[in-house]
């Protein structure tokens, strides 16, 4: 962000509006928000209760077997439709699809599919971050320079290894950026799995809290839920630079 021709840091552009958030609260502007401060105490509060750190335990569980499933499966369909007209015109029509529909309308017939219970909520994270790492794994396949491949094939390669041991790594910055935008939709898809479908865990305090007016509480998860996507966001980002050389090797 630019002011007055000086660049500012994101970090005083957050403090600007932590003190706008502040001064609302402070002046009682808006019911729902509470003044920052009066979050962050909640927030220190909250993560020391033994109902929070069951219901991060849940949902943290959920969410990982949930990525994993979503990354294997989203990963799959990529390279399916990278290196295979037929699997593309079969599966390209339906991951774009899915990936641009409103999914929490699906989440109800998840509901009536898998019951009340974790399995709702970690299909809901697989529904949610599989079809834009397959997206971005088709991409990623794409984009490889057709060399590559050859280069493969002259040194003997099986199609397996040349799977595994060359387009696999080519193509490692986009799945690494479809892994980054899956988690955070991944986050998305368990808060509503959990609110919508089966009311436990995060979900069951977002209720709570929201249903009886404890807005400093409500505010305290939803910023510890923003720190959780962020954190696995940016580790996943520095991967994804790390791992920047294989995007210059397939010109």
């Amino acid at each position: 962000m630019r002011l007055f021709g000086f660049q500012i840091p994101p970090v005083f552009s957050l403090l600007f509006w932590i003190a706008l958030w502040e001064i609302a609260g402070q002046y009682e502007l808006a019911f729902i928000l509470p003044p920052f401060s009066d979050v962050v105490s909640e927030l220190f509060i909250l993560i020391q209760r033994a109902d929070f750190q069951d219901a991060a335990m849940l949902t943290f569980r959920a969410f990982v077997i949930g990525m994993a499933i979503s990354i294997v499966l989203g990963i799959f369909i990529g390279f399916a439709m990278g290196s295979s007209r037929m699997a593309n015109s079969v599966l390209g029509m339906w991951v774009n699809i899915f990936a641009s529909a409103p999914l929490s309308s699906l989440v109800p017939i998840l509901m009536l599919l898998f019951g009340l219970g974790q399995t709702t909520i970690i299909v809901t994270v697989v529904l949610f971050s599989t079809w834009i790492i397959a997206l971005d794994t088709y991409a990623g396949v794409n984009h490889i320079s057709p060399s590559m491949s050859e280069m493969g094939r002259s040194f003997g390669a099986t199609r397996r290894q040349l799977l595994t041991k060359v387009l696999f790594w080519a193509a490692l910055p986009e799945i690494l950026a479809g892994v980054r935008m899956g988690l955070i939709r991944a986050v998305k898809g368990i808060v509503i799995g959990q609110l919508l479908v089966s009311v436990v865990a995060l979900g069951r305090l977002f209720r709570t809290f929201s249903d009886n007016f404890q807005f400093e509480q409500f505010w305290a998860l939803t910023i510890i839920l923003f720190i959780f996507a962020l954190t696995f966001s940016s580790a996943i980002g520095w991967l994804e630079n790390k791992v920047e050389y294989y995007a210059n090797t397939r010109g």
